[in-house]
Formats: structure tokens, C-alpha cells, sequence
């Protein structure tokens, strides 16, 4: 009777008891293997407050300038740009009115935005880079507008007639997965020969680049990841 109970239970779609741990432990089996912090989306005080702060920042403002130029205290300011209240249209619009934006535009781009690149095979758009007088062809594969960080991912072919360099030199980390051909890939006083399905990541501010062309045409990709300057500072 007791398991009959049970599934009876179940079939009803109210858990047993344990059947939190059983849905955490179903969860943790469905995630993905990266170690990123769970997102969440942002409330909608969160969500303005990350405008207000954005915009002030643009502005080139402290928090005591803009709490000022509104009349409200700095204490009220940083609640506000933390998401702690939720502050009337009234203050709102005397915030917008320091920061010469309209209300309008605070709601509008208060809401999250994901940005997302699809590009269909044979479409990445070709890029000038400094390999490219080396015989270097650049596509780039995809582009996001915003985050706090840029991510360039480039598939990169090498023909007969390309020649070595290897003196890229710039900011973040750069994976390389090659995709056919051969190549000795230098990074910093280290040269390591690769071919299809080998993957080297590196600090890409170390001299870095194909050293020696072992078997060409050669194609393989290149993801560059670097923080995101933003315009007014931190």
C-alpha cells in the first residue's frame, strides 16, 4: 500500500520525499562542464540601476556630482545604482534630467539583451589583419555588440604562397584549433608542431605566430578573447 502510495504520488506530479535532492541532482547532470557562475536574469530595479550607473559613468560623473545635480542624497544614488529600491518615476526623471536622457530611454534598454551571431557557411565577413600581407586570409565568424568582454573568432587559411610570422602580439588569450595541413606554431621561446585536431591556448601578449608552414593550405581556428574598453571608465 505504502508504494502504491508512492507512485500514486509521483503520477500526480507532487514530489516524494527527496525528490528536491533527485531534481538538484538531475539539474547538476543537465549542466554544462564550464566552471561559469549559474546566470540569473536581473530584476527590473537591478536592471536600472545598471543603466543609471552606465550612464553616469559615460557622463564622466561621480555619484556625488549626479545625486547633486538631482537632488537626491548620494545614499539614495547608490541604492538606486545597486538595485536595492525601487525609486518613484518622479526620481527617476529628475536622474534622467541630470544625466540629459530622456525616462524613455532608461526603461527601453533596461531589459536584457542577449546578443547572439549566426553565420552560415562560407559567409564570415574577410578581414584585413597585419598577417594579411603575409598571405594570411582572415574570416571572421561571428561579432557580439556588447558584455564585458570581445571574442573574435577568426578561420584563418594559409595558402602555397603565405610566408611565417610570427610577431602577433596583443591583448587577452587566443585558442587555435587546426583544422588540416600542418604548421610549427611559435609562442614566446616555445615552437610547437601542430596538425588537424591539435589545440594550443596562450597569452597572446607573448610574440606568437606560424613559424614554419609544414604542410600547405592550412586553415585553422583562431578565438581571441579580450576585455571590453568601456567608454568613460571603470
Amino acid at each position: 500500500m505504502r508504494s502504491s502510495k508512492r507512485a500514486a504520488t509521483a503520477r500526480n506530479g507532487t514530489a516524494p520525499s527527496g525528490g528536491r535532492s533527485v531534481a538538484l541532482k538531475q539539474a547538476d547532470e543537465l549542466a554544462t562542464g564550464s566552471l561559469a557562475s549559474p546566470a540569473r536574469e536581473l530584476t527590473l530595479e537591478e536592471s536600472l540601476g545598471a543603466q543609471v550607473r552606465q550612464l553616469r559613468r559615460r557622463a564622466e560623473l561621480t555619484g556625488g556630482d549626479l545625486a547633486a545635480a538631482a537632488g537626491i542624497s548620494l545614499g539614495m544614488l547608490s541604492k538606486i545604482e545597486n538595485g536595492q529600491i525601487s525609486p518613484s518615476l518622479a526620481t527617476l526623471q529628475a536622474v534622467c534630467r541630470a544625466l540629459s536622457v530622456p525616462l524613455s530611454q532608461l526603461f527601453a534598454t533596461a531589459e536584457e539583451q542577449h546578443d547572439c551571431s549566426f553565420v552560415k557557411t562560407g559567409q564570415g565577413v574577410a578581414i584585413e589583419r597585419r598577417g594579411t600581407k603575409a598571405g594570411h586570409h582572415y574570416r571572421l565568424l561571428g561579432h557580439l555588440l556588447s558584455g564585458p568582454v570581445v571574442m573574435e573568432p577568426y578561420l584563418i587559411t594559409l595558402d602555397d604562397d603565405a610566408q611565417p610570422y610570427t610577431s602577433f602580439r596583443h591583448q587577452g588569450v587566443e585558442v587555435l584549433y587546426m583544422l588540416s595541413g600542418r604548421v610549427a606554431y611559435r609562442h614566446g621561446e616555445e615552437v610547437y608542431e601542430m596538425g588537424p585536431g591539435d589545440t594550443l591556448m596562450f597569452d597572446s601578449q607573448a610574440p606568437h605566430g606560424p613559424e614554419k608552414l609544414i604542410e600547405t593550405p592550412m586553415t585553422y581556428l583562431s578565438i581571441i578573447v579580450y576585455p571590453r574598453q568601456v567608454e568613460g571608465g571603470q
